[in-house]
Order: structure tokens, then sequence, then C-alpha cells
């Protein structure tokens, strides 16, 4: 194999990094979870979350050196440890309320809603659309806006293996509370997303982690170069659709922010100009994530190297 190909091999091995390592989410805990959290309410299971955040602060060491970096970069500044500790903690936060959240209980949070007018723009003829999300915040909050509109329906596009670890953690914290989601690596999957687009399903991506291990675009975050797939956005473009960014930013206490932002509409880009339009989208969703990470530093949850490790300056 050529350096050039030795180089894309690794990069992509650094890009599915995320996808091998083991699932931490234990059914049971998440059953005890979600009783201490519906029985003793917010306020008071928020109390047990503060330990699990420490306990994970204090014995992931591979999540608290890659919050680390990322924190530092972030901030400009290496990050003390309370700061990690709120980072962990925003996590187990965004997790917590989705207890909340999936069995409806959003009477319980202050939910404002930025950029709704994009949405609702990209949405107005009923047909389907991409929310290209981040693993930032929660991503749960959308359902939110679909309570203010009656016959909205999410889907999410993912890792079969991923999509049935999810739903297995969504059934321990409500029967009721299984995601619709459409797995990939199926022979039928671009026909059932085509289908769900079709109906005027939203389908959900979180398209800073790849989809599979297909190319990538290499771009400045943060001030160092990172590797964004362009699957998510390939296949939007494929299937000539409007693709608006969506982000759930946790603010503290009891408060969230949705915020919607247009990012492209491949509704009538022609073949040929297909790839540029890929790459501008790509590089758009790549700003509209750094500036979010930068008003909102705690709430990103990429608990892995994002940047390549061949980085020379990896700190």
């Amino acid at each position: 194999m050529t350096p050039a190909g030795l180089d894309q091999q690794a990069e992509r091995d650094h890009q599915a990094e995320w996808a091998k390592r083991p699932e931490r989410s234990n059914r049971l805990m998440l059953r005890v979870m979600s009783w201490i959290s519906l029985t003793l309410g917010r306020p008071l299971s928020r109390w047990v979350l503060a330990g699990i955040s420490l306990y994970f602060l204090l014995f992931s060491p591979r999540d608290r050196a890659a919050s680390r970096v990322y924190l530092q970069r972030v901030l400009g500044r290496p990050p003390r440890l309370s700061e990690q500790f709120r980072h962990f903690h925003s996590f187990a936060t965004c997790i917590h309320d989705r207890v909340y959240l999936l069995n409806g209980r959003y009477d319980l949070f202050e939910i404002e809603v930025h950029g709704r007018e994009v949405f609702d723009a990209a949405y107005a003829n009923g047909q389907g659309l991409f929310l290209m999300g981040a693993h930032m915040g929660s991503f749960e909050l959308v359902r939110a806006v679909g309570r203010q509109q009656p016959g909205l329906r999410v889907a999410m596009v993912m890792y079969e293996e991923n999509a049935r670890q999810i739903n297995a953690a969504l059934a321990a914290i409500s029967p009721t509370a299984v995601q619709d989601i459409i797995p990939l690596g199926q022979l039928d999957s671009m026909l059932q997303v085509k289908a769900r687009l079709d109906d005027g399903v939203v389908l959900g991506v979180l398209a800073d982690r790849a989809l599979d291990e297909g190319p990538t675009l290499t771009l400045p975050f943060l001030g160092w170069p990172a590797a964004f797939p362009l699957g998510s956005m390939r296949l939007a473009a494929m299937l000539r659709r409007p693709v608006v960014f969506m982000t759930g930013l946790y603010l503290g206490g009891n408060r969230y922010a949705i915020h919607f932002e247009a990012l492209a509409d491949f509704t009538h880009i022609e073949r040929a100009d297909r790839d540029a339009a890929i790459q501008s989208a790509v590089a758009a969703y790549a700003a509209c994530l750094e500036r979010h990470c930068r008003a909102a530093p705690y709430n990103w949850f990429n608990f892995f190297d994002f940047w390549r490790p061949t980085d020379p300056a990896k700190t």
C-alpha cells in the first residue's frame, strides 16, 4: 500500500474508533437511574448524578484525556479539573434529562427555540429533510418541537449495532420509548431512507461521526485540522433533500436552547455540481459545530480524540 493509502486507512480507522469502543451503559443501571429519576424527581436525583459524573471523571482515563484535549483547544488553555468535571457532568445531565424527555415531561424544562423559521421553511412542502446534529447537548429535544407541530415524525439514521444498543437502552428507560431508527449496513437501508423521506419523515443524523468508513474532508476545527466524514451529506445530496443543522444545548439548571441553521438544499443540485456542493455543506457544518462549541464548550460530548492521532502538534 502506498503512503497515501496508509494515511487514508489510518484516517478511516480513526474515524471508526468510536464505533468499536464497548458500550458502557448497563441496562440494570439505566432502569435503576430511571426509577430514581421518576420517583425522587429531577432535583433530588441530580445529587446521584454528581457522584456518577465524578466516578467517570476519576476512573475513565481515556475519556478524561480526550476531554482535556478538546477543552484545551476550545478554551485556548489547559482546562482545570473542575472544568473537566463540568464537561462530564453536562454529559451526564443530558443523559439524565433524557429520562424525562422520553417520558414526555417537557414541563420540567425551559426550552428556547432559535431559528424555528429555518426548520419551517425547509419542511414547508411536507417532504422529508435531514437534520444534521452532533454529539452535542440533547438531540432528544427535537421532540419538543414536534410537540408543537402535530404530525411531525422524526427517525434516526445510524449503524445497525448502535441502533440495537440505543433501543435496548431506551427500553430500559421506558418500554414505549424505543425510537424509530433506520439501521445502516442492510441491503435495503437506502430504500428505507428514501421511503421515509417521501413519507414526510424528518431524518436525524449525528454527522460529527462517520456513517461508514468512507471519505472525509479535512478542515480547520478549533484551530487544528480535523477529518469530517462526507457520508451523511452525500446521502442527503443523492436523495436531493434540504439539510438543516440542529443542536439542543444545555444551558444549566433546567434550561436548554434549540438552534436550527440552514446548511444546504440539494433539491435542485445537478450531478456535475454535487461534489462541490457536498464539500461546501460539510464546511458549513464544521463552522456551525465550531461556533456552538465556542459558545457552549461543555456541550460537545465526543469523548475520543476527534483530531487525527498522526497530528504532529497533538497535545
